[in-house]
């Protein structure tokens, strides 16, 4: 049956859904790539909440969600950004989340990697002192639930620091006491405007050598780092300076297939936001590129871009509302519901052509399903044929 959707100017568009998904089933485990996908949380939809409280879960169906992925042979990155971390989970919530999480992949054999932040710092500025000590907090949590360390930017340490120097003595500090070697995460502006500046500067390329610094003085200590400036040309230049034995993780959702696929002269390794909805698709084309057939992964996953910018588009913050509302068209969970009330944060439009995008790519196991959920949505707006 025809679907009538908005656009975003007012006027409804005719679109036919598809009737049959793309047959994606779990395979054999990577060979060639670590693929991590940052994993989002699933709401309780019937917690009595208001935005300002601390975030109400629905644990089964969280983790069920994370069992979904490790089955297709993706990795968790656990209490990222894509769980809503620091807009809507709170640290005491995400240290609940990276317990849960980490048992759980015990029991499945599910490779899992936490974020280790301050979040839990109030709101008032903090000192480099604190700073240390709340990373040291969040490392000793997930260093006990046996889960690999991901050393995530930090909002407080962007407002405390007064240039590199700030940065090369906490992390060179905390790589240290670290027990087994951690990713680093860069997170851009885009997607948090409190760490513009990150390692001491808005110049990118004074930024990345800073960056490289704190590699360089504790190689041993880090397994790899996490880019997520939505730039290339950058994660390529930046891949080619590091250390021999550090990683590249992508986190471009802009341009994964080409640096996943590589070139003569390297390639990146994923943890990726936009896996979370394209998780056994994206699992299929790794499995194809670990046959050396590139062309072939190219294939499955460049026509996903169209999706992965559309969620990620300005204010890029918010796609992790998209991430969600295709998680609940899937089937993964009853509801289009978001801690910290974030459903609201993306347009009925906009909505509706990621559902148009996800459709066009088979996404959804049961596609009728999809398509009455999407109607359900467009008939709550006040939408009809």
């Amino acid at each position: 049956m025809t679907l009538h959707l908005p656009d975003a100017h007012g006027a409804l568009r005719a679109y036919e859904p598809r009737t049959e998904p793309l047959a994606l089933t779990p395979g054999t485990p990577f060979t060639s790539r670590t693929v991590f996908s940052a994993a989002h949380v699933v709401a309780d939809p019937y917690a009595d909440t208001t935005p300002d409280s601390p975030a109400a879960v629905d644990w089964d169906a969280t983790l069920a969600f994370r069992r979904h992925l490790w089955a297709h042979g993706l990795g968790v990155a656990e209490a990222m950004d894509t769980a809503q971390r620091g807009m809507g989970l709170d640290w005491a919530g995400a240290a609940e989340l990276i317990r849960r999480s980490a048992a759980e992949a015990r029991a499945t054999g599910g490779r899992i990697a936490c974020g280790v932040g301050t979040d839990q710092l109030p709101g008032a500025p903090a000192t480099l002192a604190e700073v240390r000590t709340a990373y040291e907090e969040q490392l000793a949590v997930v260093e006990e639930s046996g889960a690999r360390a991901i050393l995530m930017a930090s909002r407080a340490l962007a407002a405390t620091a007064r240039g590199p120097e700030d940065y090369l003595e906490v992390y060179g500090h905390l790589l240290r006491q670290a027990a087994e070697p951690v990713i680093l995460h860069w997170l851009g502006p885009m997607f948090d405007p409190a760490l513009e500046g990150y390692w001491g500067s808005s110049d990118l390329d004074a930024a990345t050598d800073t960056f490289l610094d704190v590699i360089a003085a504790h190689p041993d200590k880090v397994d790899g780092i996490k880019v997520s400036l939505l730039d290339a040309r950058r994660e390529i230049d930046l891949r080619r300076r590091l250390p021999k034995g550090v990683r590249c993780y992508t986190g471009d959702d802009f341009n994964y297939p080409e640096l996943i696929a590589g070139d003569d002269q390297g390639f990146s390794h994923a943890l990726l936001g936009i896996f979370d909805p394209l998780g056994p698709l994206a699992a299929e084309a790794v499995r194809v590129l670990d046959t050396g057939d590139t062309d072939g992964f190219r294939a499955l996953l460049d026509p996903t871009v169209e999706l992965s910018r559309h969620l990620f588009q300005a204010p890029t913050r918010f796609y992790k509302t998209g991430v969600v509302f295709l998680a609940w068209l899937a089937g993964h969970q009853s509801h289009f519901a978001m801690v910290g009330g974030l459903q609201s944060a993306r347009s009925l439009p906009h909505l509706a052509r990621a559902y148009e995008l996800a459709d066009r790519l088979g996404l959804f196991p049961d596609p009728k399903l999809a398509e009455d959920r999407m109607r359900t949505l467009l008939h709550l707006y006040g939408v009809t044929p």
